[in-house]
């Protein structure tokens, strides 16, 4: 049966250009479509948008092409300091403080800003032979039958294929035209996203900072710059997202401090809901999930895109292997492999980002002193300091070959 593409992917935020250069890489011709123009996708404004990209994920990057043409624009996270408090009474005296030092790979990760990322996605898949990119359309219905899926386009054009990726977000249409369901829990906070410029250097040293409300996190990118995640009420979020920047910034300074100096904003302002949003099944009928429209977590790890890219990781080493043997790549046992392989992690990081934002996003007593205790503790454990670390690094657990930086 011939097919117009062997994989038709959905999405072309991060995961979905990620996910087609590795693709491509093993063998297979890919299309991809994107509701928006490359011409907007590939503006080279600074808007404020950066990514915390595990060092695991930045060997996927390397093993698919991309690292190097942008690793002259990341800004290594040589330090992640953790702590609890209040906004105007600064932090408590217990401390979570993880140090690159501890661990022998290097950085534990890397930021790295939105516009140099997608910009070289869309280069590398635009030079790539075996990948076919439609921007600025979107599928608007998908039908299954034996051994081939094909989507129609809100054009009118209709693509056949052997297996349909969404990497549509937490919205995906590819999920719902496929009967695929989703658990949601509000979480009553909405992060505020900004960059930051200050007169002092950051050193390199990610800042995670507890309030009652949620979590700010301040992170570090190139120059005197830093990108804060500031989790609010929805109310007080909507309040401070209407204020002009010289507002903004009298609300920010209570919980951001004065340890960088003098703060000014550099970049535009955005604001988007927290929730936790998970895929019933990241699996249908020749139809499969990855990144956001498989599963949205919160923010307080940094760990959502490097999610998604794992999802590359392990999706493209099942297909790409079962390519090698002959079988179907749109068969039910070859993308069980893939559901079973993400299955515990996905399950294990909501978990835990679910967990640490109950225990920390409040001002009960009891709470405050035991998670301050928790944290004394084991920043005394030196060796569950680095078990953390190489969490974070993305270094643990059974890793797809492109997370080791390595060729399928």
């Amino acid at each position: 049966m011939t097919h117009d593409t062997d994989i038709l992917i959905v999405g072309g935020g991060l995961n979905g250009p990620a996910l087609a250069l590795a693709l491509a890489q093993g063998g297979f011709d890919v299309t991809i479509v994107d509701t928006l123009p490359v011409d907007t996708r590939s503006e080279d404004l600074f808007d404020g948008r950066s990514y915390a990209l595990a060092l695991a994920s930045t060997r996927l990057l390397g093993a698919i092409g991309v690292w190097d043409g942008i690793a002259e624009h990341a800004q290594p996270m040589l330090e992640i300091k953790v702590t609890d408090g209040r906004a105007g009474e600064g932090p408590s005296p217990f401390m979570l403080h993880f140090d690159h030092a501890e661990i022998e790979e290097g950085p534990m990760g890397f930021m790295m800003e939105d516009r140099y990322l997608r910009r070289a996605f869309l280069a590398a898949m635009e030079t790539h032979p075996k990948i076919t990119q439609i921007s600025g359309d979107n599928v608007v219905a998908q039908t299954i039958a034996p051994f081939r899926a094909t989507a129609t386009l809100a054009s009118g054009k209709t693509i056949s294929a052997r297996l349909i990726v969404g990497s549509d977000g937490r919205q995906s249409g590819t999920a719902e035209r496929a009967g695929i369901h989703r658990e949601h829990k509000d979480y009553g906070q909405t992060a505020l996203v900004a960059a930051i410029a200050h007169d002092l250097p950051h050193g390199g040293i990610a800042h995670q900072f507890f309030m009652p409300a949620g979590p700010l996190a301040i992170l570090p990118l190139t120059g005197n710059r830093s990108s804060i995640v500031w989790a609010e009420t929805h109310a007080r979020a909507a309040e401070i997202q209407a204020m002009d920047d010289d507002d903004y910034l009298d609300a920010l300074r209570p919980a951001f401090g004065s340890f960088l100096g003098d703060i000014s904003l550099t970049g535009a302002r955005f604001s988007y809901p927290l929730s936790l949003s998970v895929a019933t099944s990241f699996t249908a009928d020749r139809v499969v999930l990855v990144g956001d429209a498989a599963h949205g977590v919160h923010p307080i790890a940094g760990q959502g895109l490097n999610l998604g890219l794992r999802d590359v990781a392990a999706l493209a080493e099942v297909l790409v292997l079962a390519r090698r043997r002959g079988e179907d790549i749109g068969a039910s046992n070859v993308l069980d492999r893939y559901a079973q392989w993400r299955g515990f992690d996905v399950m294990s990081l909501v978990a835990a980002t679910d967990s640490f934002n109950r225990l920390f996003s409040n001002d009960n007593p009891l709470a405050r002193t035991l998670r301050d205790v928790g944290m004394g503790v084991v920043n005394a454990l030196p060796n569950a300091r680095r078990r953390f670390m190489r969490e974070a690094a993305g270094l643990s657990g059974d890793l797809p070959r492109l997370m080791q930086g390595k060729s399928i």
